[in-house]
């Protein structure tokens, strides 16, 4: 539900018309997406991208998978791959149980499906390429989506203004995907990173010498990277601090990159934030990790809002929410994977069905009748992915 600018409380109203329109198109702007993480607490299955960037799958269909999102938005300026000033962190609170760091993800274990879209489709983004099987991850950027092959090949389709489908020539060896708002990053299975499409801010060029990651995330105009020690590397975008990785993060199984600001999920199941908030004059606290908040095994980053997984397959949102997109509905029960698009949220359920909310403008959060056996899912800015079983 929109609240409207001018009430306040618990006074909401729906938006006009026009303001309909206007909320349509700056979500448009912003690239979220990217897909979720998803970490059991025994094995991690892949890295991939979340709402905006990286994909979550059932553990039925293929253990627990490491994810990044991808946010998107308006341009940004700064950068860095490492942080050159140290931030003050955002932590939630510590649980008992302690998750394993991932590993290079092994698609050829994992199991693979089709492709099924809906929602705006305006750049032909929710409009799959014909004869597309075999598929092991998807994700979401602003306005186009990306898909991994179980041969380790990535097949992009949407919106091209900056070369973000227009996959390197040759790339193989993929295991990972994450899009962002308007560039596209592949992990390869010799835990190096390849980016390609919009460079402005340096986001798709990662730092010399990066080496040893096992899963990835592409935002707005920033990228993650998540090595096999458990720390984080962060390049593209500074102009928030969203790359300014603090000082001392360790242990550290997933990471999502959110349009101005990054989330870590840590070993013992509590997430650190960092970087923006909203733009200057309205603040959603979306890098400021609710208090208390622990048992967490699944994060996705959005444009302005958060969600995770808990333990107990419960979901917790925060941050902006205008269309309803972090108030999580009873129905999300017993999920195992999130993703949060510009202003609306997916849950994939342990019985691989979906379950979505929020936003609805270009029918984004409208579900196809029918879809059952769901692998993976992640969302776009107005558009959803899911891989089903063929």
């Amino acid at each position: 539900m929109y609240a409207a600018g001018d009430l306040s409380g618990d006074e909401k109203r729906l938006p006009t018309p026009t303001e309909e329109c206007q909320l349509a198109t700056e979500r448009d702007s912003r690239a979220t997406f990217r897909l979720v993480v998803l970490v059991a607490s025994l094995t991690i299955v892949a890295a991939a991208a979340c709402g905006g960037g990286a994909q979550s799958q059932a553990p039925s269909a293929a253990g627990s998978q490491t994810a990044s999102s991808a946010s998107a938005g308006a341009s940004q300026s700064g950068g860095g791959a490492t942080p050159t000033t140290p931030t003050t962190p955002t932590t939630s609170a510590m649980p008992s149980a302690l998750l394993p760091i991932p590993t290079i993800p092994n698609i050829a274990s994992r199991p693979s499906g089709k492709v099924i879209a809906w929602g705006d489709n305006s750049q032909g983004q929710a409009s799959v390429p014909a004869g597309l099987t075999g598929v092991v991850a998807v994700s979401g950027g602003d306005q186009f989506s990306l898909a991994l092959e179980s041969n380790g090949t990535v097949v992009g389709w949407g919106s091209d203004d900056s070369g973000q489908v227009d996959v390197p020539a040759g790339l193989t060896g993929v295991v990972a995907i994450s899009g962002g708002s308007n560039h596209s990053l592949a992990l390869k299975s010799d835990g190096t990173v390849v980016g390609w499409g919009d460079n402005t801010s340096g986001e798709t060029t990662p730092p010399v010498g990066l080496s040893k990651a096992v899963a990835v995330s592409a935002a707005g105009q920033h990228s993650l990277a998540l090595k096999s020690d458990g720390t984080v590397v962060a390049w593209g975008s500074n102009a928030n601090g969203e790359s300014d990785v603090p000082s001392g993060l360790g242990n550290v199984v997933a990471v999502s990159a959110g349009y101005d600001f990054s989330l870590a999920l840590k070993s013992d199941g509590t997430v650190v934030a960092w970087g923006d908030k909203f733009p200057t004059d309205v603040s959603t606290g979306v890098a400021v990790v609710p208090a208390g908040l622990s048992g967490v095994k699944a994060i996705c980053a959005g444009y302005v809002d958060n969600l995770v997984v808990k333990s107990d397959g419960s979901v917790v949102g925060w941050g902006a929410d205008e269309f309803g997109e972090t108030d999580v509905p009873d129905a999300a029960s017993s999920v195992v994977a999130v993703a949060i698009g510009g202003s609306f949220g997916l849950a994939l359920k342990s019985d691989g069905t979906i379950v979505a909310w929020g936003a609805n403008d270009q029918k984004q959060a409208t579900v196809p009748a029918g879809t059952i056996g769901v692998l993976g899912i992640d969302a776009g800015a107005t558009h959803a992915l899911a891989i089903v079983r063929q």
